[in-house]
């Protein structure tokens, strides 16, 4: 009798083991991995990410091997030796930050939304808007460079522009700088901001550090009457010596 031939089975692909480029959960990896790496593009530890996304070290690393195993590699991962995106996972990077940036100046300018209320609304739509949407949306807005909080919006091509930043808390008592960008990351602080007239193009005047309390005195504008500031809000300030 003939033999019967029996089918192996197919192995998986290699890009059908990880996510797919368009979740939500890969996007926010890789856009969590670009943040974390800097200008310099420094290797990000899976313990960073894990903190920062607040899951396990094993979930992380369980992950980022899928995105290395993606064809194209999404992320370039060595175990202990942490892990850099690779060109394609950039590229979906900041396209992520750019839906997420153009979104939050459309709710701030467009819709009327605070400052301390677009970042939690921009998280959730970033994944789900196309790029025709992304383009009506930018020219509506007149293709505008920065978001409410002062970050710069990624160019179509991904550019992004050089900025020489520094802490308000890296300044010198005496020294003053113009306010360039803020975090988004806490409502009540970015209404603590406002509250105090502290907003991108502000100029600040960093005054003495109090003993023992961990605040800063500074001069908003022109004013010559001092605020506090926490060493966790100066450092959360971007400035630019002008």
């Amino acid at each position: 009798m003939p033999k019967t031939k029996v089918k192996s089975k197919a192995k998986p692909s290699r890009s059908s083991e990880a996510s797919k480029a368009g979740s939500e959960a890969v996007d926010d990896y890789l856009k969590t991995i670009f943040q974390l790496s800097g200008r310099e593009e420094r290797q990000v530890a899976s313990t960073e990410i894990a903190v920062q996304l607040a899951i396990s070290g094993a979930s992380a690393t369980n992950m980022l091997q899928k995105l290395a195993a993606t064809e194209p590699p999404m992320v370039l991962y060595r175990k202990h030796h942490g892990v850099k995106l690779a060109r394609a996972g950039r590229k979906r990077a900041l396209e992520i930050i750019r839906h997420h940036r153009l979104l939050e100046t459309f709710l701030h300018q467009v819709l009327d939304y605070p400052w301390d209320e677009v970042h939690q609304e921009a998280e959730r739509l970033e994944h789900f808007i196309s790029e025709r949407f992304e383009e009506r949306i930018a020219a509506k807005l007149g293709h505008p460079e920065f978001d409410p909080h002062g970050h710069a919006i990624p160019a179509l091509d991904g550019s992004l522009p050089g900025q020489d930043l520094q802490s308000l808390a890296q300044l010198g008592p005496g020294q003053s700088a113009k306010v360039v960008s803020v975090s988004d990351k806490d409502p009540a602080m970015l209404r603590y901001l406002a509250a105090q007239g502290i907003r991108p193009g502000v100029r600040l005047t960093l005054g003495e550090q109090l003993p023992f309390k961990g605040s800063w005195q500074i001069r908003i504008g022109r004013s010559t009457t001092p605020t506090l500031l926490s060493d966790s809000l100066a450092a959360a300030i971007l400035v630019a010596r002008t």
